[in-house]
């Protein structure tokens, strides 16, 4: 899908039929199309709070995703829309609008958990839109949802790695902000209601973290301890929101018009709404264009349209069979089938462009080894862009030997084409000859003469046409070593020659012959050098694209370290200053955690491991290489 190219209406993509996901395939589709990065923008909250208007507007319509004007939850599943991306014409903007939480008709909190949990994976900005003010009932409905987050992550570091921006949308917020008797803005509303309060001294022991960054009852699902105190219940899912929502940003929207016309809201002008929540929602398009991010998983990698199709299925194909999505094991899964997809575009893209430049035959092998090194070359940088780095050096020698056999195929093709070509050549040329051999004319005096002489005007003759390619002297040399043992019959015969001279006419013949012979064998061992040349050439481009891919591949890694870094040290901040010891203490053990893993990330081992493990498959193909490779580590 182009840029220019726009859904008209949104479709479902992850029907929710009778509490069972189902992947729609037309959605799938229309996403596996769009190879341009995408920025997804969520929106998830309880049912009936106007979630699908702010969504049609963010997709520049007033109507689209369906909006209901009964107390009955209208959205069921995740709905889709792509659209262009307002001032990004590389990228496109995916919608999705997810069925309400809490429908008590439902009757399934782990419906309501699930379908959260998948806006929370699929997005790079998470909308939680809820009526009125922040109080402690709006956090335990958002606790609700999270508090089984389907997620195994060892501590919320981890979860910064990709969790959506979040946006707090306030529906019908009629209070004045204020905070202290003075004036206030959303953000500063939603910080003073995400403060924490102090534990007692007993409940801080309880709550002291560990050195285990690999349990899976760490406090990153958020268990509600049966045995806690009111300040715990109280402070949990503020840390929740805290810990995994590190950029967050509230907005808060006065009621677009009076209780009557709200059933239709979705048919009215602007002009008929109340002027200052027309504003309001302007300012939050405005803000969701400008800040939102394309869409990540760990690792630093840009998801596409496409990569986003198959996010889809991997989270709810594990929903589907009782499992529980994994970010990290989703993006296992993705890299293998993105590889994959990269080999075999690579190599798509070498037949064709071999296809477009190549007219065979060629005049020498150097002239097609050049053509294949230049399509080797565009075939590499279409697999690196693609390429995730979990196994990239795997399916890189399968790129290797697969180009390797399809330059064989096209010497050998070359080479064939050639022969016929020559062939094809000769075959008239010698009519004339083999009608005298046939007919006997040069078995009298003086006939061997002729017959050489006739010979030579056969390769002058040859030698003239040009564009035969690469056999055209070894198929001569052939043919001149087929006439050669006729020639000694004719000599032999011709009366006109002493024995001496007979002696040396053969003698002269044979030497002849075996020169040429010579000749072919340099030729030969000649063509072989050229492709190990072109071997080494091919292994030290491989090497480096390869370490410029993984050189770009840790520069994202550690941009993405670095944010989670930022994250953590402004949260801690806000601990200290809120005299928050214990979680100040957590914090400071994933700092210290992610200092580590920086330091990991710059150490040149990162690298040249994986290049060691390509180096190895590299040897196990081109033996004859090993020389040649030791020096070119050793420098």
């Amino acid at each position: 899908m182009t840029s220019g190219i726009h859904m008209p209406a949104p479709m479902c993509l992850i029907e929710n039929k009778e509490n069972n996901f189902i992947v729609c395939p037309e959605a799938l589709q229309v996403l596996s199309k769009i190879n341009q990065p995408v920025v997804v923008v969520a929106i998830a909250g309880l049912y009936r709070t106007g979630k699908s208007y702010l969504m049609n507007k963010l997709a520049g319509e007033n109507k689209g995703f369906l909006m209901g004007s009964t107390v009955q939850a209208t959205t069921k599943g995740i709905w889709m829309w792509c659209v262009p991306y307002p001032g990004r014409p590389d990228q496109t903007l995916v919608l999705l609008d997810t069925e309400g939480l809490g429908d008590a008709k439902k009757g399934d909190a782990q419906n309501d958990s699930w379908i959260f949990a998948l806006a929370i994976l699929l997005s790079s900005t998470l909308v939680y839109n809820s009526m009125g003010t922040i109080n402690q009932h709006a956090m335990d409905q958002l606790q609700s949802s999270t508090e089984r987050n389907p997620e195994g992550l060892e501590d919320s570091a981890e979860y910064v790695r990709f969790f959506p921006t979040f946006i707090w949308a306030l529906r019908d917020f009629a209070l004045q902000l204020e905070l202290n008797g003075q004036p206030c803005t959303e953000d500063e509303y939603l910080e003073d209601v995400l403060k924490l309060k102090k534990l007692k001294k007993e409940d801080k022991v309880a709550s002291e973290p560990t050195d285990n960054f690999e349990s899976e009852e760490s406090f990153a699902s958020c268990p509600v301890p049966p045995d806690t105190d009111d300040n715990k219940q109280y402070n949990l899912p503020r840390e929740c929101i805290r810990m995994f929502f590190p950029t967050r940003k509230c907005f808060i929207f006065d009621r677009p018009t009076n209780r009557k016309n709200l059933h239709q809201l979705e048919g009215m002008e602007e002009s008929k709404l109340e002027p200052d929540f027309v504003e309001q929602a302007k300012q939050f398009c405005n803000h969701i264009y400008e800040t939102s991010k394309v869409k990540t998983v760990p690792g630093g990698n840009i998801v596409t349209g496409s990569m986003l199709a198959k996010l889809v299925e991997i989270y709810v194909d594990t929903i589907r069979s009782g499992g529980v999505p994994c970010a990290e094991s989703a993006v296992e899964a993705l890299a293998r089938a993105e590889n994959s997809a990269a080999l075999n575009e690579a190599t798509t893209r070498y037949v064709k462009l071999m296809e477009q430049k190549v007219k065979l035959p060629t005049e020498s092998v150097q002239e097609l080894l050049e053509m294949h090194m230049e399509c080797e070359t565009e075939a590499h940088k279409v697999f690196m862009a693609r390429a995730f780095k979990k196994d990239i050096e795997q399916f890189l020698i399968e790129l290797v030997k697969t180009l390797r056999q399809k330059k064989e195929e096209y010497c050998q093709k070359n080479e064939l084409v050639s022969s016929k070509l020559c062939k094809s050549v000769l075959t008239p040329l010698c009519k004339k000859l083999e009608d005298g051999i046939n007919q006997g004319i040069y078995l009298k005096s003086g006939g061997y003469q002729h017959f050489l002489d006739d010979l030579n005007k056969i390769k002058e003759q040859y030698n003239k046409k040009n564009g035969k390619g690469i056999m055209a002297e070894k198929v001569l040399q052939q043919f001149l070593k087929e006439k050669a043992t006729v020639g000694r019959n004719i000599l032999q015969s011709d009366e006109a020659l002493t024995n001496a001279e007979k002696e040396l006419e053969d003698a002269t013949a044979k030497a002849e012959e075996a020169e040429k012979e010579k000749e072919v064998q340099k030729q030969e061992q000649a063509v072989l050098q050229q492709k190990l040349s072109d071997q080494r050439r091919s292994f030290e481009a491989s090497i480096h694209q390869l370490e410029a891919k993984l050189e770009k591949d840790r520069e994202e890694l550690l941009k993405e370290n670095e944010m989670m870094m930022e994250c953590k040290l402004r949260e801690q901040k806000k601990c200290l200053e809120e005299e928050q010891q214990h979680y100040t203490d957590r914090l400071q053990m994933e700092i210290n955690h992610l200092m580590q893993e920086i330091q990991c990330t710059k150490s040149s081992s990162w690298i040249f491991s994986t290049v060691l493990v390509f180096i190895k498959a590299f040897i196990s193909i081109f033996p004859e290489l090993l020389q040649f490779i030791s020096q070119v580590v050793r420098r």
